[in-house]
């Protein structure tokens, strides 16, 4: 090889290694030390075993993919005016593992879901069949869910009490473990407590 092919190659590799070490220090490096400096707000409960079971069943089931929990700035979009609450803060997602910050909103942010929507029968039902209680709504049914029962309900059956014409004729719908355990944790994302104003001035954008 060449000298010069050499000395080419050499701030070819330089440069790379500059660059990853830039990206380092932008994008890890400086959020630490920034969030480590960052006051602390009232830190939201520890998930409930019940809690962090349905906080796997909506991994599992890819709402991640459609719902965000990561309201946004008001200097940067107008989340607060949509009823989805403050802006987000480090704090909120102290008991997350792993973090679902999502990054896109085919539905809506769910960062306060528990305080927009408390109604426990209502997110039942919703999951069986959205359109039933949003129509025009593009998220997909769960039916599997749930389960018919033909006749007496069984001992700790929670019947969904649904709109006429949804459910088959002639069975009831109850919910499957896995269902309650989701509502579980869609009625635990209540953020509503307050924080420092200086935490959201401060706050990575």
């Amino acid at each position: 090889m060449k000298r010069d092919q050499k000395v080419d190659v050499t701030r070819l590799i330089a440069g790379a290694l500059a660059i990853v070490a830039f990206s380092i220090v932008v994008l890890v490096v400086m959020p630490y030390v920034l969030t480590e400096r960052t006051p602390g707000s009232d830190k939201p409960a520890a998930y409930t075993d019940a809690q962090a079971k349905g906080r796997a069943v909506y991994i599992a089931n890819g709402c991640v993919y459609c719902h965000s929990q990561q309201p946004r700035d008001p200097s940067i979009a107008p989340d607060g005016q949509r009823g989805w609450g403050r802006p987000s803060v480090p704090d909120d997602y102290v008991h997350d593992r792993p973090h679902l910050l999502g990054t896109m909103r085919t539905g809506p942010d769910l960062f306060n879901i528990a305080v927009r929507q408390p109604s426990r029968d209502w997110h039942l039902g919703h999951l069986y069949q959205p359109r039933a209680y949003s129509p025009g709504s593009t998220m997909p049914a769960f039916p599997f869910l749930f389960a018919e029962r033909h006749g007496a309900l069984q001992s700790g059956d929670i019947e969904i009490l649904l709109p006429p014409g949804v459910a088959p004729a002639g069975v009831r719908i109850v919910a499957r473990e896995e269902a309650k355990r989701l509502v579980d944790y869609l009625l635990a994302l209540d953020h509503s407590y307050p924080v420092d104003p200086s935490v959201r001035r401060r706050r990575i954008r």
